[in-house]
């Protein structure tokens, strides 16, 4: 443990730019006559799109019913693409601890260590899936099936007796690419997601909303993995509506929401209702779930704007401005701790050359050198001086390394 007075040291400052990749697109991408066919060959030019305007990479967004596989769609677009980093949103309780390894070993060689995770545990219930588990449920079993696939991305054999999962000499045939493993980013504003975050996860992300806001709950997360010893980076995932001026922006604001009917509020927000989300009641509370007549009403802080909660669930706030506004906000995020901004306009397509052109330039944006990474084959090694394997030690839960 880490006491106050010895506080573990913050991770080196990056300032990292990543799009958004759903099956689905369009100007108003929630009205059927707005909305574009998206297929393969239409993924293809948007991930280009990604890679050529310098983004350091992409959420590939879905749900474990709906929504393209993000695995398939991310290894179709590795020839694609060269520096694209593939963000693949990963739900533990469809998974087995050995399964996830096994996915994101292969995945993160055959890129070159182009793979980041982002585990989602909280928001909606997983019945459709087959999985029966209560909110406070899935993050109990987030909490042993990251202890155990931890352990295993790191070459150890694991045998584990926990509430959830019970798993007898489990270890990884190869590891990865990158070391210890894959970046694990996670994203969950209830007490116990946060303890989760703070106890496994390498990048806390947050759902856009006000600057103090976000400030506050940041000092809770570093707080609590201060408690274990561990530092994080923080992430946040913001829309954006970019234009040439502010007052231009704040007129595309308008037209989106002139475009909105009333009987799409009243959906998306019962939708909404019926998730089990701390996150999703917060950002509720930035518009009430009623669509003001004029866009500028539900300008939450300059610049920041919620309407984009009432069209969709999930993060709802939007950065609106121009190029040089949308620059100076991100940098004030920048400077409260957030690192990894996940950000998106529509249509998803165009907006990536918009952001990339008009507001990149003015950022001074990570880019990790492509090819420093270089396949080490699908052979597990062998840490020198590694005992034999043998059986753990009692207790629950267990994890026995050889």
């Amino acid at each position: 443990m880490t006491g106050p007075g010895s506080l573990p040291p913050l991770p080196e400052r990056r300032l990292e730019i990543l799009w958004y990749l759903i099956a689905g697109d369009g100007r108003y991408p929630w009205d059927p006559a707005w909305r574009r066919r998206v297929d393969f060959e239409y993924v293809q030019a948007w991930a280009k799109s990604i890679d050529v305007n310098g983004f350091y990479g992409a959420l590939l967004a879905t749900q474990p019913t709906s929504g393209m596989d993000p695995w398939i769609t991310a290894a179709s677009l590795v020839p694609t693409t060269r520096r694209m980093k593939f963000v693949i949103a990963v739900h533990p309780s469809v998974y087995t601890p050995t399964s996830l390894v096994k996915l994101a070993t292969t995945l993160d060689q055959n890129s070159g260590g182009r793979v980041i995770l982002n585990v989602v545990s909280g928001h909606t219930g997983l019945e459709a899936a087959g999985v029966h588990l209560a909110h406070e449920e899935r993050y109990e079993h987030t909490d042993e099936f990251l202890t155990v696939y931890r352990a295993l991305m790191r070459g150890e054999r694991v045998d584990f007796d926990g509430k959830h999962l019970k798993i007898r000499g489990a270890e990884a045939a190869f590891l990865s690419l990158q070391q210890p493993y894959p970046p694990l980013w996670f994203g969950g504003a209830s007490p116990i997601a946060r303890d989760v975050a703070a106890k496994h996860i390498d990048n806390y992300l947050t759902w856009g909303e006000p600057p103090a806001e976000t400030a506050e709950l940041i000092a809770d997360v570093r707080a609590r993995a201060a408690r274990h010893g561990r530092s994080l980076r923080f992430g946040i995932r913001l829309n954006l509506i970019v234009r040439d001026t502010d007052e231009e922006a704040w007129a595309a604001a308008q037209d989106m929401l002139d475009h909105l009917d009333d009987d799409v509020v009243a959906r998306v927000q019962a939708e909404s209702g019926r998730q089990e989300s701390v996150g999703q009641a917060r950002q509720l509370s930035f518009h009430k779930g009623v669509k003001p007549r004029f866009a500028r009403d539900l300008e939450v802080y300059p610049n920041v704007w919620s309407g984009f909660g009432l069209i969709r669930g999930g993060p709802g706030l939007a950065l609106v401005g121009s190029p040089e506004s949308v620059a100076a906000r991100i940098r004030e995020y920048h400077a409260l701790g957030i690192d990894s901004f996940i950000v998106s306009g529509n249509p998803l397509l165009e907006e990536t050359y918009r952001f990339g052109t008009q507001v990149m330039p003015l950022l001074p944006v990570t880019h990790d050198d492509p090819g420093t990474l270089r396949p080490a084959g699908y052979t597990r090694p062998k840490p020198a001086g590694s005992p034999a394997p043998g059986p753990s030690s009692s207790g629950s839960p267990l994890v026995a390394a050889g």
